[in-house]
């Protein structure tokens, strides 16, 4: 009975949150589910086919600067560089990575620096600097060229490290 309430629920919330539609009843639903959903990687933005398509091609790096003067560079799991296994169980992340780019998320840039800086800890000498750093390029109906754009680099972030950053535990 629980395992047949479960799939209906899924079933159920699965189906509202895809509709392209809005209505009192679907925002409403949408609203209940929306913590549990976004908890569980489960929402799907419509963005991706209307009203307005990206268009621009972007993911996000970033540069761990050590105080010795060396560099590291650190990437988010990409899509394109994954297999069809590991794209299955990391799409979250390219979801986190496309959110983490926006301004409008900006709240977010300092606890993705820090935990960065807890995952290169290991390096030539103690972390100075995290880089955010995105990289865009303009999806542009295709001519008679085959070129593709090119690709423009932005810091949009530098983030200070402080030595308690470094050490392994919860976030602040």
């Amino acid at each position: 009975m629980a395992i047949n309430v479960f799939l209906i629920f899924h079933l159920l919330g699965v189906t509202c949150w895809a509709m392209p539609l809005t209505n009192p009843l679907l925002t409403a639903f949408r609203n209940l589910i929306r913590p549990y959903f976004l908890w569980a990687g489960l929402f799907q933005a419509w963005d991706m086919f209307s009203p307005q398509p990206r268009s621009i091609n972007s993911y996000i790096e970033a540069i761990v600067l050590y105080k010795d003067g060396s560099t590291r560079n650190w990437a988010f799991p990409r899509m394109d560089h994954l297999s069809l296994t590991e794209r299955y169980f990391k799409e979250r992340y390219r979801k986190f990575a496309d959110s983490l780019g926006e301004d409008a998320n900006a709240a977010l840039w300092p606890d993705a620096a820090r935990r960065i800086a807890r995952l290169n800890n290991n390096g030539p000498s103690a972390e100075a600097m995290v880089f955010l750093v995105r990289y865009s390029s303009p999806i542009v109906p295709q001519s008679g060229s085959n070129l593709p754009a090119a690709w423009e680099t932005q810091v949009f972030y530098a983030y200070t490290v402080e030595p308690e950053d470094a050490k392994s535990g919860d976030a602040k």
